[in-house]
């Protein structure tokens, strides 16, 4: 069986640490699975459930779901602003919450990844991620918690990639993703 993970990143910016984390997730899927760093998420428009409807046609939210519909997990990476979760990550799982209950988070396995500037990496971010997906119906792995601070020391002009210990932290999160995913297939 093949597992797809969808990759969201809550930084907009492209040279963004955290964009690069994600990339580094995506490079780092272990064989049998393959991983999509979702690209758009700047299109989305704030959730609203006047515009939510059944006969609603917003294509960047059509895509986001149809991404979402096709995972089988979700890899969460944050940065943290102003000490919580970027508005355009929360805004993607508010969409992939609905409906309620069916959506397209609902049941599947959620692991999160936050790194900052800062030496708590992020934390607050982290824990409110997790929280959001959680409530969105997503089964948030409980023992995945990677939260990388002092990103400028630790990768300063390089890619996290080139950072032994991040890049085995990031392969590490992602191959629990993927095994928590299979063994949830097999129940």
């Amino acid at each position: 069986m093949s597992t797809n993970v969808l990759v969201l990143v809550g930084s907009l910016r492209d040279a963004s640490v955290n964009r690069q984390i994600a990339q580094l997730a995506v490079e780092s899927v272990p064989e049998g699975a393959q991983a999509t760093l979702f690209e758009g998420l700047a299109d989305v428009p704030f959730y609203n459930e006047d515009i939510d409807t059944p006969d609603a046609d917003i294509p960047a939210v059509n895509a986001l779901r149809a991404a979402g519909n096709d995972a089988d997990a979700f890899l969460l990476v944050t940065p943290e602003y102003n000490g919580t979760i970027p508005a355009v990550l929360k805004n993607a799982i508010d969409w992939l919450s609905r409906p309620y209950g069916a959506g397209a988070v609902s049941g599947k396995p959620v692991a999160v990844v936050s790194a900052s500037p800062s030496s708590n990496g992020a934390q607050w971010a982290h824990e409110d991620t997790r929280k959001a997906a959680k409530i969105a119906g997503g089964r948030v792995l409980e023992d995945v918690t990677l939260t990388i601070g002092g990103t400028g020391d630790k990768f300063g002009d390089r890619h996290p990639r080139e950072n032994e210990e991040a890049a085995a932290q990031v392969a590490d999160v992602v191959r629990t993703l993927v095994d928590a995913t299979r063994e949830l297939a097999t129940v």
